[in-house]
């Protein structure tokens, strides 16, 4: 158990890096999900049985965070990147809190998605949707620079909190 104060909390950049490696391992997820639903639904055509797609990638998308969230606290980019996802007091996240920190972290997409959608029905273009959901993003990671603790939205909601985790040293 780690003491609340006694780790501190990782700098943006190290946060935002392991985000895009994390998007990297997501592709991977995403793979592997397609080739065992695609056959199992005898999938012929990309847009056949799309919905079903989409509800299997969430799934597992969900099944890989709580996994590694519940079982040590770190995926493999917060591993690289030394960084731990606990609650405020400390201790390991539950199944329950592991699923809420995941809920509360859609709001990462939640106003660039609704945003994309309304300039898209205004006939916007594709760039400037871009430019939009981009700063969106960007706001939300920089919102973490003003919450108590360094921390994301999701995480002082959710009552849990990202901390350093450097690797233990070997004798």
């Amino acid at each position: 158990m780690i003491e609340p104060d006694a780790a501190a909390a990782p700098g943006l950049a190290r946060r935002l890096a392991s985000f895009v490696y994390e998007g990297i391992l997501l592709f991977a997820v995403a793979m592997v999900t397609g080739l065992v639903y695609s056959p199992l639904v005898q999938q012929r055509h990309a847009l056949e049985h799309r919905g079903g797609l989409m509800l299997a990638l969430a799934l597992s998308f969900s099944a890989y965070f709580i996994y590694f969230w519940t079982r040590s606290g770190q995926t493999l980019p917060m591993k690289t990147w030394h960084i731990r996802v606990v609650r405020v007091d400390g201790s390991a996240l539950t199944w329950g809190a592991a699923l809420l920190r995941l809920l509360l972290s859609l709001a990462w997409w939640v106003l660039p998605v609704i945003a994309a959608l309304q300039m898209r029905r205004h006939e916007i273009g594709f760039g400037a949707i871009s430019v939009v959901v981009l700063l969106s993003l960007l706001g939300y990671a920089l919102l973490a620079l003003a919450l108590p603790g360094r921390q994301f939205l999701h995480d002082v909601i959710g009552r849990t909190r990202l901390v350093t985790q450097l690797p233990v040293k070997r004798r």
